[in-house]
């Protein structure tokens, strides 16, 4: 009995050994360069597009997403990031035509095998290039702009947000964004989000002009806004008071009490000296009321810039099917590319378009009592002859 269960042992590890040599060699390469895509630089996308769209410029925007212009510029910063060697087998795919896959990728969220037959190139190459080609964009752009804003910056911006919105000594706006990812091998639950899909957070601080000046990207979809934003390099520096923010200041048309420059969230967040969240929506005075009206009003500019992003890149209507790390990078590529485009090319209406508010989780914790105070007193404000506007009763 012995020898027989040897003998049918080994039989069976024979035939395990004979399937996986077949395999093998059924699974190599059968040629160096398909067929359907060896004539890239005749028939592929960009070669066949390409110089026709540059002498068409709103048909190039419409393309790239971008002016000739800005790409030009684009280009010129990335190009010895993105220049490879030729070699004795084939010549490299040039900095200008990666990028145009890139951006056309950002633009319309093809799939890989989209961009395989549009532009004549390897599944696998599409994928390294999206990957490298995002990496340089951050690298080439995050510093210029997304800088951190000094204290002279920040009034610039308190500003702008009391033109725009009538919220005085308001920095900046945030908030954060599921974005809806394929589930990452061997990563359990982290990423199923309370919405039940798989993603990561993109937490953003915003200007009163819809340009991001903070990101961070890449928290699990488990994890709540406030536990994004405590986690976050921009809320410990908040916390810590190391934002730079200007001094203490009265608002419009007071002279006491000096008021700290602050920002504004929804209720996901904890209430703090420099963070404001509505009131709890359970019996509010007509006070309260109108603080969460106000409140929105300087809130909501960071949930348009969701907006804008999403309808600008297109990709981010759709679930990301691409490693979880080139996933983050062209996440991270499209928020500075936001910024780069909006600066030099400004926007169209049909960017706002398709933009719907998103509804967030309550948050159980409390605020203190100093951003309590600070909440009060601008409560009043709100509601003094110097801090009221016309129609806010009627808004209410």
């Amino acid at each position: 009995m012995d020898c027989y269960r040897r003998r049918h042992v080994a039989v069976l590890v024979t035939a395990i050994q004979l399937e996986r040599l077949r395999r093998r060699r059924d699974s190599r390469r059968r040629f160096w360069v398909h067929p359907v895509i060896a004539q890239r630089q005749e028939r592929g996308q960009f070669w066949a597009l390409y110089q026709n769209l540059r002498a068409h410029e709103d048909q190039f925007f419409g393309y790239m997403r971008m002016s000739i212009p800005s790409f030009d510029e684009l280009l010129g910063l990335l190009e010895s990031c993105l220049l490879h060697q030729d070699t004795f087998m084939r010549d490299s795919i040039p900095p200008v035509e990666r990028l145009v896959i890139t951006l056309r990728y950002l633009g319309t969220g093809q799939s890989l095998a989209s961009l395989h037959y549009a532009f004549m190139v390897g599944k696998s190459t599409a994928s390294m290039i999206i990957r490298e080609t995002c990496v340089a964009i951050w690298d080439a752009l995050h510093a210029a702009v997304m800088a951190q804003p000094h204290k002279e910056q920040w009034k610039e911006i308190a500003d702008i947000f009391q033109k725009t919105c009538q919220f005085p000594n308001c920095a900046g706006a945030i908030d954060g964004k599921h974005i809806r990812i394929k589930k990452p091998v061997r990563s359990g639950s982290q990423y199923y989000n309370y919405k039940k899909y798989f993603s990561f957070v993109l937490f953003a601080v915003c200007d009163a002009n819809y340009s991001f000046r903070y990101i961070d990207v890449g928290s699990y979809g488990s994890r709540s806004d406030s536990a994004v934003f405590a986690h976050s390099e921009f809320g410990k520096m908040l916390l810590d008071k190391a934002l730079d923010l200007p001094d203490h200041t009265t608002l419009p048309g007071t002279t006491s009490p000096a008021m700290p420059f602050v920002f504004v969230a929804d209720e996901a967040f904890v209430l703090g000296e420099n963070l404001m969240r509505p009131y709890s929506s359970r019996g509010l005075s007509i006070a309260r009321r109108v603080f969460n009206y106000r409140l929105t009003r300087a809130r909501r500019v960071v949930e348009c810039a969701f907006g804008i992003l999403a309808n600008k890149w297109r990709f981010l209507h759709t679930p990301i099917h691409l490693k979880l790390e080139t996933a983050i990078s062209a996440v991270k590529a499209a928020c500075v590319l936001h910024n780069f485009v909006r600066a030099r090319d400004g926007y169209n209406f049909e960017d706002f378009l398709s933009h719907s508010l998103k509804s967030h989780l309550p948050s159980v914790a409390r605020g203190h009592r100093q951003g309590a105070a600070v909440r009060e007193q601008f409560t009043a404000y709100f509601m003094s002859p110097h801090g009221a506007l016309p129609w806010q009763l009627e808004a209410i």
